[in-house]
Order: C-alpha cells, then sequence, then structure tokens
C-alpha cells in the first residue's frame, strides 16, 4: 500500500536540491579554473566563490532546516535504515550538524583565499620557487586553525578536516594503521634492493606525441566502462576529478611528451572517480547520498582501475596491442612482458603521483605527518621546504632536487585547507585491495575476462557493491557490508609481497 511523505521530507528534499545545485556549480568553478580560466582571473573568480559559498552555507545552515530534520526523526525511524529517505535524514542531519559549527563568513574568505593561492601555488611551481606560495599558505594555515577551533571537542586540531571527508577517521586511528603498514612494506622494498635483481623502465621514457597519449587514454577507458556522454577528458597541471552530477563527470589528465606512464596511470586513477560518480543510483539524485561516502572509498575506487587492475599483466594483455599500435616507433619491438616490467618498477623516487604501488604509502605518511606538524604548531610554513626534503631524506633515501619536485608537487594545501589531504590516499590503496580480494572470491574469472577484454564482471560487480549506495553507509559500513570484514592491512601488503615476489623474481 503507497503511503504518501510527510510534507517536511518533501520540503526537506527541495532545499537539498537547492543545495546540491549551488554545490555543483561551485564544483564547475573550481574545474574551470583548473582547466581553462586565464590567469588573470583569480581575484575575480575568488569573489565569486566567495560569494557562492557563502550563499551555499547560509542556505546549509538555515534555522528552518535545522527545524525540518528535527521535525523528521520519528519518521526516519519509521523506514528501514538503508532505505532513501531515513539514508537522506541521517546523512542531511550530519552534514547539517557539522556546517552549523562553521560560519558563513568564515566559508566566503576561505573560499576567497583558497583561489589566490591557488594561483600563488601555479606561479611558484612554474618558477619552482616556494617564496612565491609562501604568504599564501601561511594565510592557509592560520585558515585552517580557525576551521578546527569550530570543533573544540576534537582531540587533534586535523581531525575535524579528516572527519568531513572521511567520517569517523582520527589521527590517532590513522598514525596506528598507518604504522602498521609503513614495516612490511619498507621490508618487502628492501627485499627487492637487496635481490640486486632491476627491472627496466627506460621503454616508458621516450618522445611519445602528446596528441596521441590523451587520444589513447580516451579511448582505453571508453572501452572500460567510462561514459563520455556524460563525462569528459581534459588536460591540467595537477589531474582531478569533479562531478557536477552523474551526467556531468569531468576527468583530467597531465601529459608529459617524454613519460608515457603519468598519462596513463593518471587517466585510470581519475577514471576510477569518475566510474564512480557515474554509478550512483539514479534515485539518489537531488539528495546528498549523491556522492562516493569518503574520501578513501573515492581514492579506493581510482587505485583500484590504477593500480590492482592498471599494473596487472592481465590487463596489458589486452590493452598493450592498442598502445603499440599507436606507438609503433616507441614500442613496435617491445613484448607485453617487458612492458608489464617496465610499469612496475620498484624505485625510490620523490614523486608521489608516479611512485609504485611498493613506495606510494611512504610518500603519503610523510605528507600526513607534515600537515600535523604544521598545524600542532611544531612546523613553521617557512621551514616547510627543509622538512619536506629531510622526510623523503630519512624515509625514502632521497631528496628532491627543486621545490617543484618537492614541497609544490601537490595542490592539496594551496587549493583546500591544511589537514585531511591525504590520508584518504592511504586508506584507499587498503580498501582497494580488500575489495578486490572479495571481487576475486566471487568472479574468479575476472584476470581471464581483463586478458578478453571483458571489463564488466569487475565493473558491474564494483557498481553492484560500492557504486551505487553513494552516501548511504559509511566507508566502514560499506566494507564490512562488501567484504564481510573490518579494514585491514593484509590483502594489500599479501597481494603486493605475491606480486613484486614474480616480478622482481624473489
Amino acid at each position: 500500500m503507497y503511503c504518501s511523505l510527510p510534507p517536511e521530507y518533501v520540503s526537506l528534499r527541495r532545499s537539498l536540491r537547492e543545495l546540491q545545485d549551488l554545490d555543483f556549480a561551485l564544483s564547475l568553478m573550481y574545474w574551470d579554473r583548473q582547466t581553462y580560466m586565464p590567469d588573470g582571473g583569480a581575484i575575480a573568480r575568488g569573489d565569486q566563490a566567495a560569494t557562492l559559498q557563502r550563499l551555499l552555507h547560509e542556505k546549509a545552515t538555515a534555522p528552518e532546516l535545522g527545524d525540518t530534520l528535527e521535525a523528521l526523526r520519528d519518521f526516519e525511524d519509521s523506514q528501514p535504515y538503508s532505505s532513501i529517505e531515513a539514508s537522506t535524514i541521517r546523512i542531511a542531519r550530519r552534514d547539517y550538524t557539522r556546517k552549523v559549527a562553521v560560519p558563513s563568513e568564515f566559508e566566503a574568505r576561505l573560499a576567497a583565499h583558497q583561489n589566490v593561492c591557488y594561483a600563488a601555488w601555479a606561479a611558484a611551481r612554474e618558477a619552482s620557487d616556494f617564496a612565491i606560495v609562501r604568504p599564501a599558505l601561511e594565510k592557509t594555515l592560520d585558515l585552517s586553525l580557525e576551521f578546527a577551533s569550530f570543533f573544540p571537542q576534537a582531540a587533534h586540531p586535523a581531525d575535524p578536516a579528516i572527519d568531513a571527508i572521511d567520517p569517523g577517521a582520527t589521527v590517532g586511528q590513522l598514525r596506528r594503521l598507518f604504522g602498521q603498514l609503513r614495516e612490511p612494506l619498507v621490508e618487502l622494498l628492501g627485499a627487492i634492493e637487496a635481490s640486486g635483481r632491476s627491472r627496466d623502465d627506460t621503454l616508458l621514457r621516450q618522445p611519445f606525441e602528446t596528441n596521441i597519449q590523451q587520444d589513447f587514454c580516451r579511448k582505453t577507458l571508453e572501452r572500460i566502462g567510462y561514459d563520455f556522454q556524460r563525462g569528459r577528458l581534459d588536460e591540467t597541471m595537477h589531474p582531478f576529478t569533479v562531478s557536477c552530477s552523474a551526467d556531468d563527470v569531468r576527468l583530467t589528465n597531465r601529459v608529459i611528451p617524454e613519460d608515457l606512464s603519468e598519462s596513463v596511470f593518471c587517466s585510470l586513477h581519475e577514471m576510477g572517480h569518475g566510474l564512480y560518480e557515474q554509478g550512483l543510483d539514479p534515485a539518489l539524485r537531488g539528495t546528498p547520498l549523491a556522492a562516493g561516502t569518503s574520501s578513501g572509498m573515492h581514492e579506493a575506487q581510482a587505485r583500484l582501475w590504477e593500480n590492482t587492475i592498471g599494473r596487472s599483466r592481465a590487463f596489458w594483455e589486452c590493452c598493450f596491442p592498442w598502445l603499440q599500435g599507436a606507438f609503433i616507433r616507441q614500442l613496435g619491438k617491445a613484448s607485453v612482458g617487458e612492458f608489464y616490467s617496465a610499469v612496475n618498477v620498484v624505485r625510490r623516487s620523490a614523486q608521489r603521483t608516479s611512485a609504485d604501488e611498493v613506495t606510494y604509502n611512504l610518500h603519503v605518511t610523510i605528507r600526513f605527518e607534515l600537515e600535523l606538524a604544521m598545524l600542532e604548531g611544531k612546523l613553521a610554513i617557512a621551514d616547510l621546504p627543509d622538512a619536506w626534503n629531510a622526510a623523503y631524506a630519512r624515509d625514502l633515501g632521497v631528496t628532491p632536487p627543486n621545490d617543484r619536485e618537492g614541497v609544490l608537487q601537490d595542490v592539496h594545501w594551496y587549493g583546500h585547507r591544511i589537514g585531511g589531504q591525504f590520508q584518504g590516499y592511504a586508506l584507499g590503496n587498503l580498501i582497494a585491495a580488500q575489495l578486490y580480494e572479495t571481487a576475486l572470491q566471487t568472479h574468479p574469472e575476472i584476470p581471464v575476462d581483463l586478458e578478453r577484454g571483458r571489463f564488466s564482471t569487475l565493473l558491474d560487480w564494483l557498481g553492484r557493491n560500492v557504486y551505487r549506495y553513494g552516501r548511504k553507509f559509511t566507508a566502514t559500513e560499506l566494507l564490512e557490508r562488501t567484504t564481510g570484514r573490518v579494514l585491514q592491512i593484509e590483502p594489500l601488503v599479501d597481494g603486493l609481497t605475491r606480486k613484486y615476489e614474480q616480478v622482481y623474481g624473489l
């Protein structure tokens, strides 16, 4: 029997739809800022973003919205936990509680500053001179600490920022988890280096025409299942994905003429984000459920397609002939085995985005600890470049040759806040390994399907078990629902150990 919805719920859905429209408009402005906006537009764009951000925040924290959510408690309790109605109210109340703690005036100031700081970072990166962006980053730190002050109950000034994108996670929990992960990865890295067996990736370091690279990436993403009728792929300085709805998901890529791996794996990474957004249940549109449930879960989709699949032998058995055909002069004499070895070289390096699977999480933990030190008052912005280089020398045995390849390589602190910017990458690696292990238990034929260019087996499994739910469940709930376990380090560590024992003949 049909049960009519209470008028308060109808009103809530209307309000939430307006909030989503404003948020999507801000997302579109962010995408434009980092792709096609002229450099001179930074200040005006900052003012525009600040206005929209203020309007969004005022509407998102309106007392009337809080009253409506309060009036819906009985209705929420009467609905199944996983229903769209109960989930919408639950997540909207969580968002409201967080947002109402932060003044609208602050959100406007932060949005305006982020545009200015991003422009300063772009100039500093181009000149490889941290001094250009230092004053702006010092203000970012002040604003980040001001943001933390709105949550006095937090145990650490980074906890509010972390909880905003990885609900339930704390500095204390993450430090323990990352500490457990570090030892086996360092041990595996040591075993690879001690073996004396090197692998050659010069195959990837040749002149590769940029337009052909981007064309190959586009065709590969389309073959896997990314819908270009509902998305696009553009170039930018630092790759990212932004969603303006499930029917307008925009990927960006970085193409380097002398490094084929950059565009290939960046595009696969961003495609993972895009597939998640395109795979949301259409019934979630207009609600706060229509988005990925956490930074870690979102990164899991990106890291799964970039590494678990994109660096697998099965994937290149299928895709290497396509790539070889696109670059016959550079790759015509190479075998798929040689290419597979080349894309799985393990090497200590200064670059996070191009790091191999074994060392990648060490890059993340360096950034995680640095941003905690800045927020704790133990590290001044002026000392950040030296602290960055010292951490790389200590943990990875390398020193970045300049600011561009060191402290300026990532946009996160310069275009957002300090705090909560990097833990999602390491969480994503862990979640991806656990999801893929479960997918193989259900569909052991996945590797064979990949060799034959059948990506739908894995993609459909992810769609059914992850993508469609959006924010209905927290990342913890979704992982337990899908894999039957809480987050563990063993699937990642065991999977990497098996893979690189084979690659390096350990």
